[in-house]
């Protein structure tokens, strides 16, 4: 199987691999013809022959036609016996991009269908396939190889469109700035895919008109030239050209890209007063306070380190009574009192003061001086306040001098020297209102007794504070405290304690500590004495005193026994002050019954707290009876109820009106603001629920089992006869009214006891008596009961009236 290119003429490599020219096909064919063809050798086998192989095939892109294009024909050798089908498989024939390449199955020429894109596409590779008609093999596939020549159909392309950079002023040349690339889509192995770069244009064009350069390879852009100046020129723009072809000009395509290069600032400018003097005022005594603003010029780049101004006081402060503070906005300096000036002391501050950046200036910039400014501060009087040179002052004395003593001066100094100004004196704080005050001089003299014992002194020490004000325009006032410390005398004598105490009726069971209580201090105080006195003559007959300490004695009883009760037991208590005091006292004490730990029992404790035993007896007496009374009561209302439950079971049902009467605790209003189911209020029929009724379940007219609210005692049942026994037995004790001339005594011959329906029942007042199933009931039993039941019975019994 061979190929031709065009004229058919192709190189071939032949059995023993050397090259063949055109003129040299048909004299070889006998050896090329059929590849893997075996001969005969002398030895019996058959040598192999090697496949024809065609050289790589070139196609240049963006070829104009006609389509489509023949590349190459393949024929193999044996189209003459038989007749031969061609094809080729591979990308751009069966495989996508579908059908770049076309064969003609008869005559094995191969086509381009259509134009070439290298930057698509560079190479393909395809199989050439020989059958016959049943498609069996014939010849081993050829692979073929086709190159897209390129050509220079892509201009350079900017990665960006516009590239920004900086470099700082002053910089040296050949200082890098920044780097621009460009890429090309053609092949960079050909002149078609070499970019080189170039500056088109520079704006501005100053202090020169080649300020950059660009390396034409790689597109680093650096400085060329001195004299960057951010001051003059903050910012050049650079066009910058990229062209393929290695730059040619005339046959090379070309792009354009911007190039911003910032000049950035350097502190190559220090700042500048813009005048030489400043002047401000100050009152004395003020402080944040600003006085002067400081003005500088600075060409560098507003608000960063290299204009930021930073100011110093060099000369004519120091005490350090001002500062300059920045302001970041005007980039001033604002001349500020921190420290109060006095106009007595200075009437005017002379200051030199300097200025620099924040940020040190660029290397090799030398200033020609250091900016410096005067600034005069003059420095006005005002109406000061007086003060008090002592602050708090203490004096010491005795508690106890008399009213009018003269304690002290207490008076204040004017600071005005240059003013004539008078100073007056007053009360402002005087707790106990002990102290009085000259109003010219300050003096300071007692208007009442000094008490150390006192509860406005705190730690022996009585505090008041005065006024000092003078008469300047405006006035102005200062204060001033004056400590006292009292010295402690003894004028308060001590006090016993306890004031009570609880003894056994016995001696030498226990002893009571007692101590005393002095309000003033040492010497004054303790040891104490403490004796009892000689009248009258039972305190000692019953009492004696042991010393202890100083400060502790014991009491405890002389006798062998003391009936218990509550005594008064007096107590002379004496001081080691000079003069001593003393002091009677008196202590309660109880005197009780002891068990053998020495304590009171319950009753002699009772007894203590001043109780007779025939006191005593008598509350007991009184508790058993009450308890008895109460035991007789719960025993008789038992008995009742189980009478009244005989009762019950032996009415007769027919004659039952209790089912009409249904007992509430809730004694409200009438039917109308209840709920009830009057369906319950039916006659039973028979007894047999009653004398065969489930156990634990009650009827609706049954007494319930469980406690009842505790209402006035009256029967529930509405029998004759039990109303009846009712009736008399609250008559026996007064609490009704009989038609006889037996008197009751009040109240109870008031009150009665009624149940109230509440208003507003659509059944009346007796609309129990109205609820009989029947309509002929006999109510005639009503007359047994009483006057005041009779007018019922001649309203529903049909007998006549009274």
């Amino acid at each position: 199987l061979r190929g031709t290119q065009n004229n058919e003429n192709c190189l071939l490599t032949g059995p023993k691999g050397r090259k063949t020219v055109p003129g040299e096909v048909a004299q070889q064919q006998s050896d090329t013809l059929l590849p893997w063809r075996q001969h005969q050798s002398a030895n019996g086998l058959r040598r192999q022959k090697r496949d024809w192989v065609i050289p790589p095939i070139n196609v240049p892109e963006n070829s104009r036609g006609p389509f489509p294009q023949q590349l190459v024909r393949i024929r193999s050798d044996k189209d003459k016996e038989i007749h031969i089908r061609y094809s080729i498989t591979g990308v751009g024939a069966d495989q996508p991009p579908m059908e770049v390449f076309s064969i003609d199955p008869v005559s094995g020429r191969m086509y381009v269908t259509r134009p070439m894109d290298r930057e698509e596409r560079a190479s393909y590779h395809l199989r050439a396939h020989a059958v016959d008609m049943n498609g069996n093999k014939v010849e081993n596939p050829i692979d073929l190889y086709i190159y897209v020549i390129d050509m220079n159909d892509n201009r350079p392309e900017f990665i960006n469109q516009v590239y920004n950079g900086s470099v700082d002023e002053g910089s040296k040349p050949g200082t890098y700035v920044m780097t621009v690339t460009a890429n090309d889509a053609d092949d960079s192995t050909t002149a078609n895919g070499m970019v080189r770069y170039r500056i088109v244009t520079q704006t501005p064009q100053s202090p020169s008109q080649n300020m950059f350069t660009i390396n034409s390879e790689t597109g680093d852009i650096v400085t060329v030239a001195a004299g960057l100046d951010r001051e003059k020129v903050q910012q050049y723009i650079v066009i910058v050209q990229a062209t393929d072809m290695e730059g040619n000009l005339n046959y090379g395509l070309s792009n354009t890209a911007t190039a911003i290069i910032t000049v950035t600032d350097v502190n190559d400018n220090p700042p500048e007063f813009t005048t030489s003097t400043y002047s401000g005022e100050v009152p004395e005594n003020r402080v944040e306070v600003v006085v002067a603003n400081l003005t500088v010029m600075d060409r560098d780049q507003p608000h960063s380190p290299n204009w930021n101004a930073i100011y110093r006081i060099i000369s004519g402060d120091p005490s350090g009574h001002f500062t300059i503070r920045t302001d970041p906005v005007t980039n001033e300096g604002m001349v500020t009192v921190v420290k109060a000036v006095d106009y007595e002391m200075n009437r005017a501050f002379m200051l030199t003061v300097m200025v620099s950046n924040q940020a040190p200036l660029a290397s090799g910039i030398q200033m020609s001086f250091q900016s410096t400014a005067g600034v005069t501060i003059s420095v006005t009087d005002v109406n000061e306040a007086p003060y008090f040179p002592t602050n708090h002052k203490l004096i010491r004395l005795e508690e106890g001098v008399p009213t009018g003593t003269v304690l002290t001066t207490f008076s204040a100094v004017d600071p005005d020297r240059f003013m004539q100004q008078a100073v007056r004196y007053s009360k402002l704080s005087d707790p106990a209102n002990w102290l009085n005050i000259n109003a010219t001089n300050g003096q300071i003299t007692t208007a009442a007794v000094l008490d150390r014992e006192s509860d406005y002194i705190k730690n022996n020490v009585y505090e008041a504070t005065f006024l000092a004000a003078d008469n300047g325009i405006p006035p102005a006032s200062g204060t001033g405290t004056l400590q006292i410390y009292l010295i402690d005398i003894n004028d308060n004598a001590p006090e016993l304690l306890p004031k009570e105490a609880q003894i056994c009726e016995k001696p030498n069971l226990n002893v009571i500590n007692i101590t005393a209580a002095d309000a003033d201090i040492d010497p004054n105080v303790g040891p104490f004495v403490f004796e009892l006195p000689s009248v009258p003559s039972a305190v000692r007959k019953n009492w004696t005193i042991t010393r202890l300490n100083g400060d502790y004695a014991q009491l405890s009883l002389r006798i062998m026994y003391l009936e218990a009760g509550v005594y008064d037991v007096p107590i002379i208590v004496t001081d080691s002050g000079n003069p001593p005091l003393y002091n009677t006292s008196v202590i309660k004490v109880k005197v009780c019954p002891c068990d053998e730990n020495g304590d009171c029992t319950t009753i002699g404790a009772v007894a203590a707290a001043g109780l007779g035993t025939g006191a005593i007896i008598a509350i007991l007496i009184c508790i058993i009876i009450l308890l008895t009374m109460v035991l007789l009561f719960v025993v008789w209302m038992k008995r009742r109820e189980k009478e009244r439950h005989t009762k019950q079971l032996l009415i007769d049902p027919e004659d039952d009106v209790r089912d009409n009467i249904l007992k509430y605790d809730e004694e409200g209003g009438g039917e109308e603001d209840q709920d009830y189911d009057l369906s319950q209020l039916q006659q039973p029929e028979t007894m047999d629920h009653v004398l065969n009724k489930t156990p634990g379940v009650r009827r609706v007219d049954e007494r319930p089992i469980g406690a009842e609210p505790q209402y006035p005692v009256r029967p529930v049942i509405p029998h004759p006869g039990d109303i009846g026994d009712f009736i008399n037995e609250v008559c026996s004790v007064g609490a009704c009214v009989r038609r006889t001339t037996t008197p009751r005594p009040p109240p109870y011959d008031s009150l009665l006891v009624f149940d109230y329906e509440g208003s507003g029942s659509t059944a009346g007042s007796v609309s129990s008596l109205n609820s009989s199933s029947s309509g002929d009931q006999d109510y005639d039993y009503l007359n047994d009961w009483g006057p005041r039941f009779k007018k019922l019975a001649d309203m529903y019994g049909g007998g006549e009236e009274d």
